[in-house]
């Protein structure tokens, strides 16, 4: 694999990683690029633009610097254009959870993140497809969503992974409206629910695998729905999965499609790959298979 001469980077500006945007500046030239396209962004959102402009470029590699937020927008956009399987993402896990680059097994430091990025191996993800915007990680509607809203932004920045419990304990005895859950077409859930999950990778928040047998690159989605009603059953299907198997759980269903349609009695909020949205009570979430092409380590392709 020849070295990327021509090279674009996202950046959120708010987010920090070893020496900063200066020492990634400096790692980057270091590795003798021809040309270097930078665009700094103050919130995700903001990030589609700036991926447009650097897909103009038509960059070798498209480094993106951020936490899931940042990733998620970006590879988005690069689906939703077509240009997700021909530029490589190399991804600097400068987030508060970093969850597709704990799962990718991209390096947390920012030299092995940068040498990633340009010697790893370029492996097609699919990606999820939640009401036409994708994700990596997982979609989630209900008490994951409600979470996801209360810890988004200040919170966040202020507390870190420890925003997703504080938040997490206030949503405990939270709503469990009717869902009716089609897979691949087919009838599969229509019962009360607390949370309903759909994953493109296995492990969450804290390290813990909630869809044990999920590939990002296997051409299916895995789904959980959490019937959980109280603390104490929260308690015992969050032990369960701490130790355990996530569909030992008396409180949670699990199966996997390539396509899942929800119809909720009643709307709540949502997240994509810990960003939150707003309320809804219709999803149609549908697999992307190889839609983009992310850096990872090269053992994880030999393996």
């Amino acid at each position: 694999m020849r070295t990327p001469r021509k090279v674009a980077v996202i950046a959120h500006q708010r987010k920090t990683l070893g020496g900063g945007l200066d020492e990634l500046r400096r790692l980057i030239s270091d590795e003798g690029v021809d040309e270097l396209f930078w665009y700094e962004v103050p919130k995700s959102k903001k990030a589609p633009k700036q991926v447009r402009k650097a897909v103009r470029k038509a960059p070798d590699l498209l480094v993106v610097w951020g936490g899931d937020g940042l990733v998620q927008r970006t590879l988005d956009t690069l689906a939703a254009t077509g240009d997700g399987a021909k530029i490589p993402v190399g991804i600097i896990p400068a987030g508060t959870a970093n969850l597709l680059a704990t799962n990718l097994g991209v390096p947390a430091d920012l030299p092995g993140a940068v040498q990633n990025a340009f010697h790893g191996e370029r492996h097609k993800l699919d990606l999820g497809v939640f009401n036409g915007e994708h994700f990596a990680v997982m979609a989630g509607i209900g008490f994951d969503g409600a979470m996801i809203q209360d810890a988004d932004g200040k919170l966040k920045d202020r507390m870190g992974k420890l925003s997703y419990v504080w938040t997490g304990l206030r949503h405990l005895d939270g709503p469990t409206p009717q869902a009716k859950i089609k897979v691949d077409g087919t009838d599969w859930f229509n019962e009360e629910a607390s949370c309903v999950l759909v994953g493109n990778v296995s492990r969450i928040t804290g390290g813990i695998n909630a869809f044990d047998d999920a590939k990002p690159d296997d051409g299916w989605l895995d789904v959980g729905v959490a019937t959980a009603r109280n603390a104490a059953e929260w308690a015992r299907t969050m032990g369960r999965m701490a130790v355990g198997r996530s569909d030992d759980s008396p409180f949670v269903h699990m199966t996997r499609a390539r396509r899942i349609d929800v119809k909720l009695r009643e709307p709540l909020t949502y997240e994509l790959d810990g960003g939150s949205r707003t309320a809804v009570k219709k999803i149609r979430v549908e697999v992307a298979p190889g839609a983009v092409k992310v850096c990872v380590p090269r053992q994880r392709s030999e393996s």
